[in-house]
């Protein structure tokens, strides 16, 4: 009789030797190697999104002290990976800048999204066809472009339902809409998520999660 092989498991599983598993054994062991691969494959998931939510929020509180003036004009860029000097910008500029960290280009993926379904988009600019200039920069582009290729999540009053790295849309006082990233740092003795944005006066890490009307929330970065 020849010899079997013992696994790391203790299982004498059919190796070199040429020793058949009983049919049982096959069915359980075949679960087994499964359950395996399904608990790395989780794992390796959950360790994306931690390195993807890292990326993105250490980019964009790179920007603070940086970005300090509000500068919302039209200007041309290169496509891809165009920007306006990083001493200017607007609140979609602290989300572009950062999700580029994690290797998205949202100047390339709104413009691609756009040229597949611009009658998806809104048309509040006049335009007959994108522009990758400045459709990016837009908050109403951003928020449909995350809307669909991302999930739409309740804009709910409970800080524990916005996790780091979400993207929240408001409508301020004056209607105008506004974007921001959710931090992964709290408001003092409290469980509500601080918020990196430009609303003005430069990219800065704030309590203002529920300052205005949240009237979107997404989540895009990759989940476990």
């Amino acid at each position: 009789m020849k010899r079997t092989e013992a696994s790391p498991s203790g299982i004498n599983v059919a190796g070199r030797a040429g020793v058949k598993m009983e049919a049982p054994m096959k069915k359980w062991f075949a679960v087994a190697c499964l359950a395996v691969l399904a608990s790395a494959m989780s794992s390796r998931a959950q360790s994306g999104r931690g390195d993807e939510v890292s990326a993105v929020i250490a980019a964009a509180r790179s920007q603070i002290g940086r970005t300090t003036i509000y500068d919302g004009r039209y200007q041309r860029i290169a496509y891809p990976g165009g920007d306006i000097p990083l001493e200017r910008g607007v609140c979609t500029d602290v989300i572009i800048r950062a999700f580029r960290a994690a290797g998205y280009d949202l100047q390339v993926l709104v413009h691609e999204d756009m040229e597949a379904a611009f009658d998806r988009y809104p048309k509040a600019w006049g335009l007959t066809r994108p522009d990758p200039n400045i459709d990016h920069r837009r908050v109403p582009n951003l928020a449909t472009y995350f809307r669909r290729h991302g999930r739409s999540l309740a804009t709910a009053t409970d800080p524990a339902a916005y996790a780091p790295g979400d993207i929240v849309v408001w409508r301020l006082p004056s209607g105008v809409p506004h974007i921001g990233l959710v931090s992964s740092s709290f408001a003092s003795g409290t469980a509500r998520p601080l918020v990196i944005h430009n609303i003005g006066e430069g990219t800065r890490e704030e309590d203002v999660l529920f300052a205005y009307t949240i009237t979107d929330h997404y989540r895009f970065l990759r989940t476990s």
